[in-house]
């Protein structure tokens, strides 16, 4: 396993308190958790993270795609969070690997391994 340094951007604190912990314990560094789009394009802007985690219904309307554009013109690989049945996402998008809610911690890897992978 690789450490990788990741952003998280979900909008639900305890769940990013998880997802932190999960991270942790695998030995992944959290690079920073934001709630919003305007935040996590702004944080996208300023780097310094492998991978990020985004969560695709932000304070339950917003939709994450505009971070996903910035960080795929970045080519900073990331992983879709979603906890049910979505639309299908943007075709630039369909093939980002998807990590489903409830978050499992063996599912993590995985999805972490297969983004920076290239799918």
């Amino acid at each position: 396993m690789t450490c990788r340094s990741v952003l998280i951007v979900e909008d639900e604190p305890l769940i990013a308190m998880m997802l932190e912990d999960f991270l942790d314990s695998l030995g992944h560094k959290v690079a920073g958790t934001v709630e919003t789009v305007e935040d996590a394009v702004a944080r996208v802007e300023q780097g310094g993270f492998d991978v990020a985690i985004l969560d695709v219904h932000l304070k339950g309307k917003a939709k994450v795609w505009p971070v996903a554009d910035r960080l795929a013109d970045s080519g900073v690989p990331y992983v879709v969070a979603t906890g049910g049945h979505i639309e299908p996402p943007p075709a630039r998008h369909a093939d980002a690997p998807v990590l489903a809610k409830p978050y499992t911690i063996d599912a993590i890897d995985p999805a972490l391994t297969k983004a920076c992978n290239g799918g």
